[in-house]
């Protein structure tokens, strides 16, 4: 069985970079950071949510903020321009990461929510109107559903819903009858945050295209997780956010094809945005600061570029490698239990994480029971409430992993449910 393989990085030499995994918790909450009271070391299965940021990351930050800090494009100084220099050449990291043409197609965000919401108003408010359409998934994070459900009634677009099967797949025999002349824009999550699902992205692209639609890609689980190259999956958007792949917070990344991005008006308006201002009018920028007003996370975009860096020294097959890894092996020890129910496909063709229920007990009070054990896992409906209505679960118990996850804490997860269990029985 794969999930039996060795791993394929150095999971110990990965573990030493990040010095929170030796932490220990169960103390005082109100006092941030180990203290008195802290007793059991960490089990971080979160990832999906978050990941952790190792030392070289958070370095890179420091160095900014110790020895060029200042702000970019806006000085003549050598501060400003070591500064520029950096945050340039984080979106030409980037670029390189994803497959993209070049910067002009790499616009930095706070995060995936909000490079979803740039397209939807920049785009979204000039192109739709009644009589068009956006295709969805049901299993869409509320990034997007929210999104483009309430600008569709901003505008009077329809928006349609490609159908979750029972072992969490899209239906694409529905998808085909979804997206038709009618269609604008068809905006799919590419791996399911609470079904694991790796979606068929680059079909969903060619159905788009052949409809004369654009497809947005929420690449916020896989760009993290496994190889990417957006010119293969010819997508028109794709978005992804730093802190979920060893990057800090307040780093998200548009990818959009240049043509699309020259055509659309600017969603934020303000300093490095534009290029000429007189008292009537104003003109743009070149891409893709046309799309980045105001002053932007510097420090965080130069951490994104170190976190890719790392990740490129990992090797991104390896990272989707080891990850899978650990999912088939926490499908494989959850399906021990008779009453635990697993969401989505089987354990050998998913993301990395797993998300399930046990029987009679809330996801959020199986949650508190492993933290107790030192286990920190996602409960709640992971920003998919419709998707858990279709389920039928109020809730669910999310374990994710990433590059510095092993199997024993794999272990330590299964006897924590195991602990629960018999508390609640």
């Amino acid at each position: 069985m794969k999930a039996q393989e060795s791993y394929p990085i150095d999971v110990a030499a990965i573990r030493e970079d990040f010095p929170i995994l030796a932490r220990k918790v169960g103390g005082d909450v109100t006092t941030p950071g180990e203290g008195e009271g802290d007793t059991e070391p960490l089990v971080y299965l979160d990832n999906a949510a978050t990941s952790q940021t190792p030392k070289r990351v958070v370095e890179s930050i420091v160095d900014y903020y110790y020895g060029y800090n200042a702000n970019v494009h806006r000085g003549i100084h050598q501060l400003s321009q070591e500064a520029s220099v950096a945050y340039e050449e984080a979106h030409d990291r980037v670029a390189d990461f994803i497959g993209a043409e070049g910067r002009e197609e790499i616009v930095f965000t706070k995060n995936t929510t909000e490079a979803m919401n740039l397209v939807a108003y920049a785009w979204g408010l000039n192109e739709l109107g009644p009589g068009d359409r956006v295709v969805l998934t049901e299993m869409e994070h509320h990034a997007s559903l929210v999104t483009w459900q309430q600008l569709a009634k901003k505008t009077g677009a329809e928006v349609k819903y490609i159908r979750v099967d029972d072992e969490g797949r899209l239906d694409m025999e529905h998808a085909k009858e979804l997206i038709d002349e009618s269609t604008k824009m068809v905006s799919t999550v590419h791996v399911s945050n609470t079904l694991g699902t790796i979606n068929p992205v680059d079909e969903l692209a060619d159905m788009a295209h052949e409809v004369g639609a654009y497809i947005f890609v929420d690449g916020a689980q896989s760009v993290p997780t496994r190889p990417v190259d957006v010119g293969d999956i010819d997508a028109d958007f794709f978005a992804f956010s730093g802190h979920k792949m060893l990057g800090p917070t307040g780093i998200g990344v548009l990818y959009g094809k240049e043509g699309v991005l020259e055509d659309m008006e600017p969603y934020l308006y303000g300093g490095d945005m534009i290029r000429r201002v007189t008292y009537e009018d104003a003109t743009w920028e070149d891409l893709p600061w046309k799309f980045e007003a105001g002053t932007p996370n510097i420090a965080q975009g130069i951490g994104l570029h170190a976190a890719i860096d790392y990740l490129d020294d990992i090797g991104m097959e390896n990272v989707q490698r080891h990850e899978e890894l650990l999912a088939e092996y926490a499908y494989d020890r959850l399906s021990e239990f008779d009453d635990i129910t697993i969401y989505g496909p089987p354990g050998d063709d998913r993301g990395g994480l797993v998300a399930f229920n046990l029987d009679s007990v809330h996801a959020h009070d199986l949650s508190s029971i492993l933290n107790d054990y030192a286990v920190a896992i996602r409960a709640g409906d992971h920003c998919t409430q419709p998707l858990h209505d279709k389920l039928g679960a109020a809730a669910s118990a999310r374990a994710s992993f990433y590059v510095y996850n092993t199997r024993e804490e794999v272990d330590a997860l299964v006897e924590a449910v195991g602990q629960a269990r018999e508390l609640f029985a």
